[in-house]
Formats: C-alpha cells, sequence, structure tokens
C-alpha cells in the first residue's frame, strides 16, 4: 500500500460519524437537524440508487441470467457494489473449529440498501430475558424505555403492518403504521393451516411505504409492487438512508459526507476523551485525521468493533475496562424448510408480486409452554414467509425431458412454498471476535478473526422449528421437499443471517459491559456506539428497527450534552 504523510487539514466538526447505515444515517439525521456539524466517514464508494438501479430489466438482460456469482452473491442486480462476504485485500479469520460469514457492505447507504425490510418491535420479555430464563444478561433499559422511539421511527421512515395482539409482540399505536398489504394466496392457505393448529399468523410490520410520503424533505412514493426491493428502490418505497435520512441530513448544509473512507482507529486527545479518528482513502492509501468534539461509531457490530480493539493500548483495546468488548457475539439462528402443496398447482397466471418479501409471517407463540419448562430450548423464533409464481425448485419437479419438463415447470410454478425459520441465540463463551494477531489487511490494519458456536439450545430450537413447519406443510396436504438431515446440518453457518450482534453490549454498569444505556462507553465519555454492538441480547426479531431506534436514542441525548457544552 501507498503510504503517505498524515494530513491533519480536514475540516473539523462537532461530530464525527463512522458508517452511513440505519444507525450512521439516522445520527446524521438528528444531529444535523439539531443545528450540529458533523461528518460522516463511509469506508465505501459513493452510491445514488436513483441513478444507478435499473428496477424493472428483466433477469434475460443479465449475465448468466441474472445468476449469483462471487462477486454478486445475490444475483447479477442485487444492490451490493464493492462488498459481500469477501472484500479483496481485506479478509477475516476463524479460530480453528469455527464457521463464521461476514457480509460487509462498501457503500453509502450500507446495508439498508439490500435488506430484508422485516421490521418487528423487541417486546418487554426481549430486554429482560436473564429475569426470565436466567441465561445471558437483562438491558439496561425496558420496552417503555425504546417504546416512544419506536413510534417515532415507524412513522418517520414508513413502516406497514397491522395489529398483533400476542403476548411479548407490542402493538403500535393508532397512526404508526401504514396500512398492509393483502396476503397473497399461497400466505392464505399458510395462514389456514397454521391457525388450525394453532399457530397464530400475522401481518408483517416491513419497512416499505403503501402510501406515499410525499411531504418529506426527500418525498418517497409508494410501492410498485413490480420489482425485487434487494435491486435498490428509485422511488424510495423501500427504507435505505440514500434516499431519505442522508438527503434530509444534506439539505441541512451540515452535514460533509466522504467515501472510501476506511478508518483505521479513534485518535485520542486524552486518556479518557476522543479527539477525533484517522482513516485511509482506500483510493490512495493517503491517511488522514479528522478532529471533533465528539465520535459516533456506526459502522456495524464487526467494524465498531475492531476499530476499538485496534485503538487502545497494550492490546487491549479502547473502551475495554470491562473486557467485554469483542464478547457476546450472536447472530440469528436460520433454517429453511420448503415443500410442494398440490392444491397450488396449476393456479391461473396472474400478478403475485406484491411489496418485496412476504405479506404475512409467524410471530413466536409458546412463551406460556416455554416459561413451564415444556421446551428443550429457550428464548424464541419465527417464520418468514416465502411462495409465489417462479421456476420450481427441481425437488419439485419429476424426472422427465423436453416438453414434459416445460408442462410439468409450468404446472409447478407457484405451489412451492417456504417458511424460513429465524431464531435467538443466547450468548457463550465460545463466540466472539478479536484482532487477528498477525494478518492485516492491504491498508496494514489488523483484521479481526472470530470464533464462533452455536450451543444445544439453538441446535434444539432449530429441531423444533423443523417440526413445527413440517406439521404445517402436512396439514396443507403438501409434500416435505427438505433433506433428512440432523438439525446442525441444516443451520446456517454464524453470520450468515447478517444479524451480527453484541460485542460492545450496553449494561447499568462499566464491570460487565461497554457502554451505558445510550451507547456513551463507560472509559471514553465523548465516544459513542449506536449500532448492533451496543445489543445486551438479540432476540428472534431483526434488529434494525431497534438499531434505528436506539441511534435516535441516543443522537437527541448526545444533541443536548453538545449544546450544553459538554465536550467543549
Amino acid at each position: 500500500m501507498k503510504r503517505n504523510a498524515k494530513s491533519t487539514s480536514d475540516p473539523q466538526a462537532d461530530v464525527i460519524i463512522v458508517g452511513s447505515g440505519a444507525a450512521g444515517g439516522m445520527a446524521a439525521y438528528t444531529l444535523t437537524k439539531a443545528g450540529l456539524r458533523c461528518i460522516l466517514l463511509e469506508a465505501g464508494r459513493d452510491y445514488d440508487p436513483q441513478a444507478e438501479v435499473n428496477m424493472f430489466a428483466p433477469e434475460s438482460d443479465a449475465p448468466l441470467r441474472g445468476a449469483a456469482t462471487p462477486d454478486k452473491p445475490f444475483g447479477y442486480f442485487d444492490a451490493t457494489v464493492g462488498g459481500g462476504w469477501q472484500v479483496e485485500g481485506e479478509p477475516y479469520t476463524l479460530r480453528e473449529g469455527s464457521d463464521f460469514r461476514w457480509y460487509r457492505p462498501r457503500m453509502l447507504g450500507g446495508r439498508t440498501n439490500h435488506w430484508g425490510r422485516h421490521v418487528p418491535r423487541l417486546g418487554p420479555y426481549d430486554f429482560k430475558p436473564f429475569s426470565r430464563d436466567g441465561l445471558g444478561v437483562d438491558w439496561p433499559i425496558g420496552y417503555d424505555d425504546v417504546a416512544p422511539f419506536y413510534d417515532r421511527i415507524e412513522r418517520m421512515i414508513g413502516v406497514n403492518g397491522g395489529p398483533l395482539g400476542l403476548e411479548n409482540h407490542p402493538d403500535s399505536p393508532a397512526g404508526c403504521l401504514m396500512p398492509p398489504p393483502h396476503p397473497r394466496i399461497p400466505e392464505m392457505l399458510i395462514k389456514a393451516a397454521a391457525e388450525d393448529l394453532g399457530i397464530p399468523v400475522r401481518a408483517a410490520h416491513t419497512a416499505v411505504l403503501t402510501r406515499d410520503m410525499p411531504d418529506a424533505v426527500a418525498p418517497r412514493s409508494a410501492c410498485l409492487n413490480a420489482t425485487p426491493c434487494t435491486r435498490g428502490c428509485t422511488i424510495g418505497a423501500m427504507f435505505q438512508t440514500t434516499t431519505s435520512l442522508l438527503p434530509m441530513a444534506k439539505a441541512t448544509g451540515r452535514l460533509t459526507i466522504v467515501t472510501d473512507a476506511m478508518v483505521s482507529r479513534v485518535t485520542m486527545a486524552r486518556p479518557d476523551r476522543a479527539g477525533g479518528v484517522e482513516y485511509v482513502d482506500r483510493k490512495t492509501g493517503m491517511r488522514h485525521q479528522v478532529k471533533a468534539r465528539t465520535v459516533v461509531l456506526a459502522a456495524g457490530t464487526g467494524e465498531t468493533t475492531r476499530l476499538l480493539l485496534n485503538s487502545g493500548e497494550g492490546g487491549r483495546g479502547l473502551a475495554n475496562s470491562s473486557g467485554e468488548l469483542g464478547r457476546n457475539l450472536t447472530d440469528s439462528t436460520g433454517a429453511s424448510f420448503r415443500a410442494y402443496i398440490p392444491a397450488l398447482a396449476d393456479r391461473p397466471r396472474y400478478n403475485e408480486e406484491g411489496i418485496g418479501g412476504q405479506h404475512i409471517y409467524i410471530p413466536f407463540w409458546l412463551y406460556q409452554q416455554q416459561k413451564r419448562g415444556e421446551l428443550d430450548f429457550a428464548r424464541g423464533y419465527h417464520f418468514e414467509i416465502g411462495g409465489r409464481f417462479g421456476i420450481p425448485p427441481a425437488e419439485a419437479l419429476p424426472r422427465v425431458w423436453g416438453a414434459a419438463l416445460k408442462k410439468a415447470v409450468r404446472s409447478a410454478s407457484g405451489a412451492t412454498i417456504q417458511l424460513t425459520l429465524r431464531g435467538e441465540m443466547i450468548p457463550n463463551k465460545d463466540s466472539f471476535c478479536e484482532v487477528d494477531p498477525v494478518v492485516k489487511d492491504r491498508f496494514g490494519i489488523p483484521v479481526l478473526r472470530f470464533a464462533f458456536r452455536w450451543s444445544q439450545n439453538e441446535v434444539n430450537q432449530v429441531a423444533h422449528g423443523r417440526r413445527t413447519a413440517h406439521a404445517v406443510f402436512k396439514r396443507m396436504g403438501g409434500t416435505i421437499l427438505d433433506p433428512d438431515l440432523p438439525p446442525e446440518k441444516i443451520m446456517t453457518a454464524g453470520g450468515e443471517i447478517i444479524h451480527e450482534l453484541g460485542t460492545a453490549r450496553m449494561g447499568a454498569d462499566r464491570q460487565s459491559s461497554v457502554v451505558d444505556s445510550y451507547g456513551q462507553t463507560w472509559d471514553v465519555d465523548n465516544l459513542i456506539l449506536m449500532d448492533g454492538a451496543v445489543f445486551a441480547s438479540g432476540a428472534h426479531k431483526n434488529p434494525t428497527l431497534t438499531i434505528l431506534a436506539l441511534a435516535l436514542r441516543a443522537s437527541e441525548r448526545l444533541a443536548q450534552r453538545l449544546k450544553s457544552g459538554a465536550f467543549a
């Protein structure tokens, strides 16, 4: 790598924000709106979905008909640019016996450009899991502390959905949600079968507009029900920071965005006070230092943890007096189950697109059984639902050729359904990340090394989920397409669900946690963490809504402190 003298001529600011995804975008919007000058540093390249996304191109226009490749793991038209499971010159390593995958976006807007958009709220049990089962730790805050911010986030980003009316699945107050889309025909059949077995099915809460938002600083339009969200969205129907929070922050005139800025460490003004950050220009290799009154790390769980581990003296990392930095790494459990449903075969063709993703889902419903000790696993899981017209899997087709195969494909299209499990992992001592003692990336920055394992709790959880999914399939008269393998063989690898959390967790005291309930590090009072690293537990519910709510809460507190003269 070309090395240059450090530059200290970059503009100063009230706040440096590292990362431009959900947390970084929310911090930029909230802080600039409060009148503060912010510099946002993004490791990836600039990205404008309105200029770059081809929403309507058919897969036949793409190389290999849009099939996945190492450079485009989710298909040719996927919004990922410059990042993925592997990034050239930016490796990570694994401890022996570990299987972990680290997905890193390298683009303005981060993962919000190509995420799943399922945004359930955490419930009261999710914030106090230790109090229920004695495992892990409780959060230092409860649902009532976060609920007002959930309300505001749902209105701000545009979430559709309906009432849940279930234990530990809080309903949103009136006016928070847009109307949900109607269930598709396969989803209606799943709902009928599941509810016949006593399994609840509800409208999913999804960050996709079903009504226009014309009055916003960055106007957004309702979903066209026509294209995959993962391509990105030129009309802003899907929430992504590049069409909402970042344009709104820039409109204040108080946000400077620097892309291709790989932050290498937090610089210190004194032992208990951050002075700014150092970053490497990914294009030129030149190193720069930027100074500010405060530093916000919102680079994603792994990158935020790597920054802290690489910033301290003596190999312990910065803000790590508790020794918890890098510990408590979790990801959602994952497994998918499929069946061919003869009742759905040979349906008349019609538009079954709807919004990107599911219209309904199956929330966890067994809290009382779990409390009575009737289950062999702690914590919950839910099912996300798939099934619509498309090319059927080979397992659903007869072994025929020519005209007979074409006829079979037409018949089976739309007759395969999928229930995808997402469950909670309990932190364990064998799952963590640390700095590799030898390996560095192309910028000379030490890389992360991961250790990871699922416990028997998660294995039992997936086994229970498979039994449940198969019971629903059988009630529908379906043919199960899943291989008969032990549950640990069908589980996703650690990190594969891209919900890694918890490596700089919040807590009530500095002995057992890295940050307080507002993401402020105990050891460095002007260093604030706002991404998934601060989660005390992962819940089975997708984390982005909670990341946004916590970032809003932390940003407003930070703005109050800065405007009162703190860190002057």
